[in-house]
């Protein structure tokens, strides 16, 4: 293991916890061992591997191993237009938001990105000198983003295997966790969000995005057609035919968009009563829940807007049905959290 990598699982070793019973853990050579349980967890290629499945009732559902097959054929998404960090930085900061999460962010704050897929938010965070881990259940995933970590010495930057229903981590440690476009494919995306919440610092933040009700039903046509027509019928989704993108872009995005195995849809509104219930208080969404308020390139993502009324969340909400297929009908909250989960 190289030296840097023991170093910062050595140096953030207070953070994590036994995801089996949360007792404490002991770095021992290549290994991760509880004090408690004695469970003891490998570090194979820089990445801890620590994974526990959710040991649910047999009766409820666990799409768990469905899901981590699927991502582990297909990682998501594909690093191939990434030469460097330089480029990874000026791609990414081509897309609105994610410039404004680096802008905003404080230097220093600890980040949680659970769900990070191939880390490319992770690692383009972690530059602007900030603790970052992310965690994913897919092992390939991981690695892609292990090695363009080492490729560019990205050493604030830390992987590791988590489920996110057994997470690895004490309660109350991050300034912020990310858990974008995950959830919805889970057996249990309120439940998931509980598990994550607990993992923010009093104060702190949780964003989470998510599949919209209303937003995917298009997206839905589109995967009833092209299922029928043998994917004949691809054109429909523009993103396949674009020759702005890559060949491996435009097949990741159409294999995530089109055969997950399981994503559930959801609402700004429903979304409200996650935070009630977990001690969070609302600050932000995309697309804002009153209408005709925009969202721009001077937003502040962490200055507390009105949740709106039900009745502007249904206006905001249902003109997603026209709005919002064309990035996959897709909408993000911003929470802070008031008092412990």
């Amino acid at each position: 293991m190289p030296a840097n990598e023991k170093n910062f699982i050595k140096d953030n070793i207070e953070l994590l916890c036994c995801p089996k019973c949360r007792g404490y853990l002991v770095l021992e050579k290549q290994n991760l061992t509880c004090q408690n349980c004695a469970q003891n967890y490998s570090i194979s290629d820089h990445i801890p591997r620590l994974f526990w499945p959710n040991e649910w009732d047999p009766a409820k559902e666990d799409v768990t191993e469905k899901i981590k097959t699927f991502y582990e054929e297909t990682p998501f998404p594909d690093y191939d237009d990434f030469d460097n960090v330089g480029s990874l930085i000026e791609k990414s900061r081509q897309g609105i938001f994610a410039k404004l999460l680096d802008d905003q962010i404080p230097y220093g704050a600890r980040i949680l990105e659970c769900g990070c897929g191939t880390g490319q938010l992770t690692n383009f965070l972690s530059v602007s000198n900030r603790i970052v881990i992310g965690t994913d259940i897919c092992i390939n995933s991981l690695q892609m983003a292990q090695n363009f970590k080492d490729k560019n010495e990205l050493h604030n930057a830390q992987f590791i295997q988590m489920n996110l229903f057994r997470p690895c981590f004490k309660s109350d440690r991050f300034d912020l966790v990310i858990c974008n476009g995950v959830l919805h494919h889970t057996s249990d995306p309120l439940l998931g969000f509980k598990s994550l919440s607990r993992l923010v610092k009093p104060r702190g933040y949780i964003l989470i995005g998510l599949y919209h009700k209303y937003g995917r039903i298009y997206t839905d046509i589109r995967r009833f057609l092209f299922r029928i027509s043998k994917d004949k019928l691809k054109f429909l989704d523009r993103r396949t035919i674009n020759k702005n993108i890559s060949k491996a872009k435009r097949k990741a995005w159409f294999t995530d968009q089109y055969k997950n195995p399981h994503e559930s849809k959801h609402t700004i509104g429903e979304v409200l009563h996650w935070l009630d219930d977990s001690g969070f208080s609302f600050v932000k969404s995309i697309p804002k829940p009153v209408p005709f308020e925009g969202f721009h390139e001077t937003e502040k993502l962490f200055q507390p807007d009105t949740p709106g009324t039900k009745l502007t969340r249904i206006m905001v909400e249902s003109s997603k049905i026209l709005t919002g297929s064309g990035e996959g009908g897709f909408f993000i909250v911003i929470a802070k959290k008031t008092s412990p989960a």
